[in-house]
Order: structure tokens, then C-alpha cells, then sequence
């Protein structure tokens, strides 16, 4: 999973690009870039690490111009070289810089094509370059001479949603023209179009969550639709036009699950209310299992299981407590490499308060088990802390089958929950009991706030993948190369 925005302003955009970046820093701790225009002049500064450490005062002095586009990633294809920090930039035609949130899969087909059909060079592992060398290419293709226009623009995302496949919302820079926004038509990945009017007019915005519009103060206008594409020019005109000849709305449901911040509204869905209502059917499940007066006390897994827990806990009658401290100077495990890593890192995030615990029989709400590694940690740090009995339950059903799609699951053996029932499971953790939301009241608390979202992209609870080209040989290529 990965961060982008895009700015077009009456003024510099390198401080609003950087303090957006901030807001999204949630999406990727892995590497920070930012892109900016001036003139003909591209200005480019990135390097692995958090927002707050890869810039420097003579990055942001060096980042001139009124347009700009920036990303945050963490890697889900690829390596974690800093040569693989986004923005990404090729240098003809007119030179181009690109964010890209998501996962290609016919990346390896892609590239094998560049080199001996388009007679392009893919200098790294990322499918992000991949991506911006088809655009690039087929830009290549729609322009004729100088003359560079939105027509010629959407004919080139036309042709690219044609020969790429998988998941991408993109920001992208052409210096002296514009900025470019586009998602793919299945719209698996979100984007949020933003606008501010300002003392010298209308200023827009491009990001992947609704919060970082808020945040710099900009009105949500709405989500970027599925297949479609929208340029800004330099003068701040704003262009639309649907790209793909079948899009169809998709969400990742794992955005409401855990990745995206509650306060953002994605795809006409806020993430808060999702969760919220998650809480609320995960309780009628606790409550199927545990008659009244059998649980003592609810306690969230901070942060983003806080609101399904407390409305569970609303539901049973049952007081709720913070019995788990976070440190908020450590990243979140899930997307932090490597399981050694990770299972450390538990220990330095989290801290139990000894006394919510003591002789009580606890329910432990998270929003997801994946690896499973942090919530055996935690379910250990609650008998450690006395906890007579503890219930664990997840607010999203078994992660049971690999992502391909930009989130950090590939490998089926990594998930705790593949090949597993749900007994294996709660033996593996530790925990005395274990409740699980099921698929379809997940996907039903989610699409119920937007009747437009008829359907949502949830291949790694129920292996179903909207593609439709990933295939039993795909996932074993995948497993065999990440584990290599």
C-alpha cells in the first residue's frame, strides 16, 4: 500500500505536497519522494525513511514551482533499494514524473514487452516503473509533434488501461503542461479529487484519502471514478473523461478494515461509520458464543480497532477499557519487513496496563489477524498481565489467500489462517476462545453506506479476484519469488 498526491496551485506546493504527505504517512514508512514543476523543470527529492526524515531544508529550498506531486510507499513489489522511491521520472516524451498506488499483475509480461516491442530499458524491480514507462510510450504514440493536449492525454490512458492489469491510482507531472490523475477500471485503489478557492483562484487536488484534502484545507469535490482520468493544466483547467470501456467500482475492503485513517471518506463510504458497524455485527457473533456476565471487560488493539470495539462493547453492556498503550514512534507492524521485525516491534508498540487485566476474564478486539504474530504477542502480554481468561475477536473475517493487489500478503504461508480452521487458529495465538466477522456481514456493514458499491474487492478473505488473470501458477510465482 502507498500514498500520492498531486497539487496544482497559484503558489509554491512543495510545503502543502510535504504536510500531505504527513497526513498519509499512514500508507507507507518504507520511502517518501516529491516531484515538482517549474517551467520545463523537473525537481525531484526522495530516499527511504519517514517523511519527516528524508526532507531537509535544502530538499524543500530545491523543490520550486506551483505544481507538484509526492508518495509515501512501502513495498509490495520490488525491493526496498532507495532507486525504488517514488516519484519515478522518464525523461521523453517531455518528461514525466509519477506516483503509484498499487500492484501490477502482468508486470513481468510488461516488462519483457517494453524491451522488445517499445524498446524501453525498466532500470529496477518496481512495477511503478513499469507502469510510467507504458505511459510514457503510449503518450508517445497519441502525440503528434509538440502539440500535447487533454485528448491526446486520454487516449494514452485509454490504451494504457488496455494492456495493463491489476491495481493503480496514479498521479503523474508533465512540466509545462499539467498534472494527470487516473485509476484503474476496476477501481481497486482510492482517489480523491480536492479543490480550494484561493485569493488567485481555483486550486486543485489529487490524493489517495479524503483526509489529506481536509487537512490542507481543501473541499472534497468526489472520488476519481474507475477507469477514469482527470487533468489540471499549468493554468489550473480541470478535464475529465471516462478511459475504460467496462469500468466497474471495486473497493479494496481491506482500506475499511485497517489501512485507511477513520476520519476518511472513501468511495462515498467513511471509514469511521464502516467500522463502527463492523463493531456492532462482531458483537451479535461474541454474543452467539458468550452468554451474559461471561466477559468482563472489551479493550481494543489500538488504533484502528477502537471503533469496533467500543460499539461492540455498547451492544454487550460490557464496560470497555484501554488496556493496551501505544507507542506512537514505532511503525505499524503489518507493514514493516520481515517477520523477526515484526514480532519485536510488537513489544515496543504495544504496553498493557497490569491492572485492567488483573483476575478478569478480557475480550480483545483487533481489526484483522493476518500473520498472526501480533496478536500472539498481545494474547501472551494479557495472561502476563493476569488476565484469568482471554477471548479474541476480529472484526474482519480469516485472512485465508494472498493480496496481488498492493497489499504486503503474497505468500499464503505467512498467513496465519490459510489451510488453518478457526480452532487451529486460536490454538496458534494462544487465546482461549476466538471470533471471527464473517465475509459476507463484512462486505454488507461496508457497501451499506454507498449503494453504488455493489461489490467489493475482497480476494484475501474470499480468493476471489476481480481481475480476473490471477491464476494458481501466478500465486505460486509470486511465493517463490518473495521467498528467494
Amino acid at each position: 500500500m502507498c500514498g500520492v498526491v498531486g497539487i496544482v496551485s497559484t503558489g509554491p506546493v512543495n510545503q502543502s505536497i510535504y504536510d500531505a504527505l504527513l497526513v498519509l504517512q499512514h500508507r507507507g514508512q518504507d520511502a517518501a519522494g516529491i516531484a515538482t514543476s517549474q517551467g520545463k523543470r523537473i525537481n525531484l527529492a526522495r530516499g527511504n525513511g519517514l517523511v519527516r526524515d528524508v526532507f531537509r531544508t535544502r530538499d524543500m529550498r530545491n523543490l520550486h514551482g506551483h505544481m507538484g506531486i509526492g508518495h509515501v510507499r512501502y513495498p509490495t513489489a520490488g525491493s526496498v533499494s532507495v532507486e525504488e522511491a517514488q516519484p519515478f521520472y522518464v525523461n521523453a516524451p517531455f518528461g514525466i514524473a509519477l506516483g503509484h498506488n498499487g500492484n501490477l499483475t502482468n508486470a513481468a509480461e510488461l516488462q519483457e514487452d517494453m524491451y522488445r516491442r517499445d524498446r524501453r530499458h525498466i532500470n529496477t524491480e518496481s512495477d511503478s516503473e513499469v507502469l510510467l514507462n507504458v505511459l510514457a510510450h503510449e503518450l508517445q504514440q497519441a502525440v503528434e509533434g509538440l502539440n500535447l493536449d487533454p485528448h491526446a492525454v486520454f487516449t494514452t490512458v485509454r490504451r494504457l488501461h488496455q494492456r495493463v492489469r491489476g491495481a493503480y491510482a496514479c498521479t503523474a507531472m508533465i512540466p509545462g503542461f499539467g498534472l494527470i490523475g487516473f485509476r484503474d477500471p476496476y477501481g481497486i485503489r482510492p482517489l480523491v479529487l480536492g479543490s480550494f478557492d484561493g485569493p488567485q483562484g481555483k486550486e486543485w487536488m489529487l490524493a489517495s484519502e479524503s483526509v489529506a484534502i481536509d487537512a490542507l484545507g481543501f473541499q472534497r469535490v468526489r472520488d476519481v471514478a474507475p477507469g477514469e482520468c482527470v487533468v489540471i493544466t499549468e493554468d489550473r483547467e480541470i478535464f475529465f473523461q471516462q478511459c475504460a470501456d467496462a469500468p466497474s467500482l471495486n473497493p479494496c475492503v481491506f482500506e475499511f478494515v485497517y489501512f485507511a485513517r477513520p476520519d476518511s471518506v472513501i468511495d462515498g463510504i467513511s471509514v469511521y461509520d464502516s467500522r463502527l458497524r463492523m463493531g456492532e455485527t462482531l458483537a451479535e457473533e461474541v454474543a452467539k458464543c458468550f452468554p451474559s456476565g461471561e466477559i468482563d471487560v472489551v479493550m481494543p488493539i489500538p488504533d484502528s480497532a477502537r471503533p469496533a470495539a467500543l460499539q461492540l462493547a455498547m451492544r454487550l453492556g460490557v464496560p470497555y477499557r484501554e488496556g493496551f498503550i501505544k507507542n506512537r514512534y514505532v511503525g505499524r507492524t503489518f507493514i514493516m519487513p520481515g517477520q523477526e521485525v515484526r514480532k519485536k516491534s510488537v513489544r515496543q508498540k504495544l504496553n498493557a496496563i497490569g491492572s485492567e487485566f488483573k483476575g478478569r476474564s478480557v475480550l480483545i478486539v483487533d481489526d484483522s489477524i493476518v500473520r498472526g504474530t501480533t496478536s500472539r504477542e498481545i494474547v501472551q502480554m494479557a495472561r502476563e498481565s493476569g488476565a484469568h481468561r482471554v477471548v479474541f475477536a476480529s472484526a474482519a473475517p480469516p485472512v485465508r489467500f494472498p493480496n496481488v493487489y498492493g497489499i504486503d500478503m503474497p505468500t499464503r504461508s505467512e498467513l496465519i489462517a490459510h489451510n488453518r480452521s478457526d480452532d487451529e487458529i486460536r490454538r496458534a495465538i494462544g487465546a482461549d476462545a476466538l471470533v471471527y466477522q464473517a465475509v459476507a456481514d463484512m462486505k454488507r456493514d461496508v457497501s451499506s453506506f454507498n449503494a453504488k458499491v455493489a461489490h467489493l474487492e475482497a480476494s484475501c478473505f474470499d480468493g476471489e479476484y476481480i481481475t480476473g488473470d490471477v491464476t494458481p501458477a501466478m500465486l505460486e510465482r509470486l511465493e517463490s519469488s518473495r521467498i528467494s
